[in-house]
């Protein structure tokens, strides 16, 4: 296939054969395609009767800057000086072979005069026109074009960057922040290609630089955008997940590299936000200056030693000597943070240059301004970022590389991991008067999941890890211990809370041994819960769950301190009266049902079903007996509107208990009007058996996707295999339930070790 093309090719027929060459990807692809669209034009113009001088055909945004990649839109325009007539004729006939040959085309035509008054007017329209490239015709018209376009923005710079941050902010409220997605926009979420874009305008505008690491970031960024459209068939700008493995293959960064990929990019959104966020700032224009004074020198306030304030930025004092003083950065971000102003890109610089490794162990000031820094809050947050964008971070915790950028493919978590560990610690320190350690907190909420990424359970690889970053940073041995559990046990309030029995001794027992009867220890792991689930995302906590920790911690507490544990309630006077009625009852309450039914085989799994076809997600059951009625108790949530009828629950159970056998049937048909979209690869169910978590009974979890009427399978599946269910906990979280049953054999035996592969077999098949 020749290069160059013919007017017998059309425009798409040019663009597929570039894309067939081989071994074509990133810059040479893109470079390919803006000279193929080039030559095209010129030889079509070429056969067209262009007059000879006043017109011009320039090039704009993508195809502009030679980043055109196999879906972008060609961005033309034509160009003429308001002398030459048969124009309407002659764009026509520039632009009907390229919509007759499927490209995307963004055109207009213009008079010197018309494009200067768009640009000044349309900023969206300026930064395409900046990149405008002559293509054909009168090549000073497009000179002339250009000249002035960047003239009028660099006039006008100053005033607009506030514009400019609210397009910025605009995009990001609606494609979100492209670092922290698991399928970003590469093109319009926050730290994408348009903020790529942003931050070279102001770079023409002679306000900032573009430092490597953008510039490299953007071309990531564009490497990527390439081989996605190519891969997608269209113009699709988002990174989905399937096409991340081929995206990686084709950027020869192997099979299966979608993970890589998207910590690619992760970290070229964070650079490329970080970036257009101090290029705003700096591009502010400073206060007036009066007529006829000479300029005052800028204001500086001093914060810390060596550190200062100065034109809304933190910056080092004149003779300060980073080379001599390894406290120094931490010292300046703590005083950024308490500031809440950014520190200087030049002196993030000067600091990464200069700076020698800390000593080990860290001197305690060093500490004391890290645990200050954290105990900001959120004001840390973007203070670490930018000391960790410009290497400074690692230094201090080398294990935060393995951490830095990575994806959680979990839809709970809205952040990556690094990102996740900062923001916990931020929440953390809204809670350290909760806590008799606020510095243990604090440091346990930035390590506790510094495993992930790791082999194996990533709390038992982030102990081993925060034991050694706790040590280096100079934390007495009996600290040290407890940041290691902080990060061994981050776990253990929510998932014992959520999926144990409260009142079975066994489960208390569980938590007092895991603090090692440490009270302190207790509340640190409750603070650090609820900062974990504030930074994890809105789905990760709830009232009910904070209710369940609370009252799990509570019951702790009291053990620790030598009370007994709460013997199991009786039944209250209500259900017990429900009971020795000796008929069939249900309760209706705001999260709660209760049914009161003639104990026997099947009574479980077929309220479960009648909840179900009632559209409530049960959260919890507790299953009791008393004068030969079962009394159940379901702490239930609708899954839309509001709760259901006591009346119509009762009827239905009523048809259901005494022989109805279209239940399964009634729930085949809910469940597939209610189905979630199907997700790719899902793993498979599975049976994890637990002996010694529970009192004179087996705790047996159920792990799986959620899915309306799969609490009624399952326990018709235990019922099947001849157990009683005594109490179960359901939870639910990101389209994925563990269900926790407490069962026994028919005669309140635990469940003996050789029956369990026929019970797993059994509830595989539910």
């Amino acid at each position: 296939m020749s290069a160059t093309p013919t007017p017998s090719e059309s425009l798409g027929e040019v663009r597929a054969g570039v894309l067939r060459r081989p071994g074509l990807v990133g810059v040479r692809l893109r470079a390919a395609l803006a000279d193929a669209y080039d030559d095209w034009l010129r030889t079509m113009l070429a056969d067209l009767p262009l007059p000879y001088g006043g017109v011009a055909l320039a090039a704009i945004g993508s195809l502009g800057r030679r980043e055109v990649v196999p879906g972008s839109d060609l961005d033309l325009l034509l160009l003429h000086d308001g002398r030459v007539g048969g124009l309407p004729d002659l764009a026509e006939r520039i632009w009907y072979p390229i919509w007759d040959s499927g490209v995307g085309l963004d055109h207009s035509v213009r008079t010197a005069d018309e494009a200067v008054k768009v640009a000044r007017t349309d900023l969206k329209a300026l930064l395409g026109m900046l990149a405008l490239r002559h293509v054909a015709g009168e090549e000073a018209l497009t000179a002339a074009v250009r000249t002035r376009v960047l003239d009028a923005w660099r006039a006008s710079a100053p005033t607009r960057v506030g514009e400019l941050r609210e397009q910025a902010d605009g995009r990001a409220a609606l494609g979100g922040e492209a670092a922290f997605l698991l399928e970003p926009d590469l093109k319009d979420s926050r730290g994408g290609l348009r903020d790529g874009q942003a931050l070279q305008a102001l770079a023409l505008a002679q306000l900032v630089d573009v430092s490597d690491a953008a510039r490299e970031a953007h071309t990531t960024l564009l490497d990527v955008r390439g081989e996605l459209h190519r891969r997608a068939g269209r113009a699709d700008d988002v990174l989905r997940l399937q096409e991340q493995d081929g995206v990686g293959e084709a950027l020869g960064l192997g099979a299966a590299s979608g993970e890589e990929v998207l910590r690619r990019v992760n970290r070229a959104a964070r650079v490329l936000a970080h970036s257009l966020d101090a290029a705003l700032v700096r591009s502010q224009p400073l206060p007036r200056r009066r007529f006829g004074r000479a300029p005052r020198a800028p204001s500086r306030v001093g914060l810390a030693r060596d550190v200062v304030a100065q034109d809304g930025e933190v910056v080092l004092a004149r003779d300060a000597k980073p080379a001599t003083d390894p406290g120094l950065v931490l010292r300046a971000a703590r005083a950024a943070a308490e500031a809440t102003l950014p520190l200087s890109e030049f002196t993030l610089g000067r600091l990464a240059t200069e700076t020698p490794a800390p000593p080990e162990p860290w001197p305690d000031q060093l500490r004391a301004d890290f645990l200050a820094l954290l105990g900001t809050g959120p004001a840390a947050v973007p203070v670490l970022e930018s000391l960790d964008l410009a290497g400074l971070l690692e230094p201090l915790v080398p294990e935060w590389s393995a951490v830095r950028f990575r994806a959680q493919h979990n839809p709970l978590h809205r952040f990556t991991v690094d990102r996740h560990l900062l923001e916990t610690a931020a929440r953390a320190a809204a809670l350290t008067r909760s806590v008799s350690r606020p510095d243990l907190l604090l440091v346990g909420a930035l390590l506790h999941d510094i495993g992930k990424g790791r082999p194996g359970d990533h709390s038992a690889a982030g102990a081993e890890l925060a034991t050694t970053i706790a040590l280096r940073m100079g934390f007495a041995a009996a600290d040290v211990a407890v940041i290691a559990a902080l990060a061994r046990h981050h776990l253990l309030l929510p998932d014992t809370a959520t999926r144990r029995d409260l009142d079975d001794p066994a489960t208390l027992g569980i938590v007092t041994a895991a603090v090692a009867g440490s009270a302190g220890l207790l509340d640190l792991l409750h603070a650090l819960a609820i900062a974990d689930a504030a930074a994890t995302g809105p789905a990760a906590w709830s009232d009910w769950k904070a209710g369940l920790v609370a009252d799990l911690v509570r019951r702790a507490h009291a053990v620790l301190r030598g009370a007994p544990p709460e013997p199991v309630a009786e039944l209250d006077d209500e259900r017990r009266a429900l009971a020795e009625a000796g008929e069939l009852a249900v309760l209706v309450r705001p999260s709660e049902v209760v049914v009161a039914a003639a104990d026997g085989v099947g009574v479980l799994y077929r309220t479960a079903g009648v909840l179900a076809l009632h559209l409530l997600d049960v959260r919890s059951a507790s299953i009791r007996t008393h004068a030969g009625m079962a009394v159940n108790t379901f702490a239930v949530e609708p899954r839309f509107g509001t709760m259901p009828e006591a009346s119509r629950v009762r009827a239905e159970l009523t048809r259901v208990l005494s022989g109805d056998t279209g239940l399964a049937e009634r729930l085949r048909v809910k469940e597939r009007s209610y189905a979630r979209p199907a997700a790719a690869a899902r793993p498979a169910p599975t049976v994890h058996w637990f002996d010694d978590e529970a009192t004179d009974a087996t705790v047996l979890e159920y792990r799986a996707d959620d899915s309306l009427g799969l609490l009624c399978r399952v326990t018709a599946a235990l019922e099947r295999c001849q157990l009683d269910v005594r109490s179960a906990r359901v939870s639910s979280l990101a389209g994925a339930v563990v269900d926790a049953f407490y069962v026994t054999t028919r005669d309140g035996a635990p469940v003996p070790r050789e029956r369990r592969p026929d019970i797993e077999a059994e509830l595989l098949r539910a």
